[in-house]
């Protein structure tokens, strides 16, 4: 029966026709008028409740979310996004974000945003129903990936959870749409500038857990007009087990000294060039981000425009604490009055770097030459302590993160 029907007319008195005069207690009761505005009423009270049944909020549609937020008309860009297995890590499984199936990686591609663009992601999940069954930590979880964004403007229907019904079944695609929003001083809003990132918010459990620990995260910037734009930009991303980009030791620096393939284990540069990272933090540690022979300024930027009168009150430094979930952004110039060289990037919590987290970045020289000292930058991870604080023996040398 639809909504509709359940407020049209009167029902029917299924009392006998000798019986249909008044009683007593219900002539004392007037009754009062179905006005329009309480028809109304029940008519959405009774389809939140149908929708609801039916599985919940997202089932409304565009009938009563909207698809894009307030300012975001036609999309100005479309981009096809992949969710993919990769190669096992030992037995952790693992999953990442990519423009193509075969680029897949975690971190995922980078964003880049300008505010006042409106982005629309077609998010493609190539992953199986078994990799996924596998991950979840409920039985009766369903089974998909998503796309949740931290910085920028997006409605229910992109909000990539569970509760809203925004994710993406094994083999389906969905398209999610991200607004950069300007800033405005008449209206009070502050902008999306910024250094964000995206992950998966369904895989394992409601909030991600599982799909965050297999690798579906990337970074994300957004810039205003004038912004300086780096040369390179690298995603950092500092988590549980003391990781960096969910890899230890040697694993989180893969750089070879005849031909570095600049990616997420190959920190690589040439002197002068400007560099940006996107460093964000996952999981449930305290970090430091700490560059050696660099600093940067504390802003939204990462820099300081020449010229600004409040220059002097802006901090510089080489160190920042990261909590889970934060993110920032640094920029900084390679070699910089300190030239090429293999410059360490770690946390400064002491036993997180001693326990292999930390990596490179490698300064060529104007040529792209590698400096000498490559074979001494990559410090085995250490052993992790056992039950009664001995380390352990190593096995093989790979490096394991749940």
């Amino acid at each position: 029966m639809s909504a509709w029907r359940l407020v049209e007319g009167t029902a029917p008195d299924p009392r006998p026709a000798s019986d249909a005069a008044p009683r007593p207690a219900e002539a004392a009761r007037p009754e009062r008028p179905r006005t329009g505005a309480r028809r109304m009423l029940v008519v959405a009270a009774v389809a939140l409740l149908t929708l609801v049944g039916a599985g919940g909020l997202a089932a409304a549609g565009t009938g009563m979310f909207a698809e894009k937020p307030d300012g975001c008309g036609k999309p100005d860009r479309n981009i096809q996004l992949y969710a993919v297995e990769l190669p096992r890590d030992g037995t952790q499984i693992r999953i990442g974000y990519g423009l193509t199936p075969q680029t897949a990686s975690y971190p995922g591609p980078l964003m880049e945003m300008m505010e006042g663009e409106c982005l629309a992601i077609t998010l493609h999940n190539q992953v199986s129903a078994e990799t996924l069954a596998a991950l979840r930590t409920d039985p009766a979880h369903p089974l998909g990936v998503s796309l949740h964004v931290h910085g920028v403007k997006y409605t229910q229907l992109s909000d990539g959870t569970v509760q809203n019904g925004s994710y993406v079944p094994p083999g389906e695609s969905r398209t999610y749409t991200w607004y950069a929003q300007p800033r405005n001083n008449k209206t009070g809003s502050q902008g999306t500038a910024g250094y964000w990132w995206y992950h998966d918010h369904v895989v394992g459990g409601p909030h991600g857990t599982q799909g965050l620990s297999a690798g579906l995260f990337g970074g994300l910037v957004v810039r205003r007009p004038g912004d300086p734009k780096p040369d390179r930009t690298y995603t950092v991303v500092f988590g549980d087990r003391q990781s960096i980009n969910l890899r230890r030791g040697e694993a989180t620096d893969t750089c070879t000294e005849a031909n570095p393939q600049p990616g997420p284990t190959c920190l690589v540069a040439r002197k002068g060039e400007r560099v940006e990272f996107v460093v964000v933090g996952i999981g449930n540690d305290m970090h430091t981000f700490h560059l050696h022979g660099h600093s940067w300024a504390d802003t939204r930027t990462g820099v300081v425009p020449n010229g600004q009168p409040f220059a002097d009150s802006v901090p510089v430094i080489d160190n920042k604490t990261l909590g889970p979930g934060d993110s920032f952004g640094v920029q900084v110039v390679a070699g910089d009055a300190v030239g090429p060289g293999h410059w360490m990037l770690h946390c400064h919590m002491q036993f997180h770097s001693d326990a292999g987290m930390s990596t490179m970045l490698h300064v060529l020289d104007e040529n792209g030459n590698m400096p000498p000292g490559m074979g001494h930058q990559h410090p085995a991870a250490a052993p992790p302590a056992t039950a009664g604080g001995a380390a352990a023996p190593a096995t093989d040398g790979q490096h394991q993160h749940s």
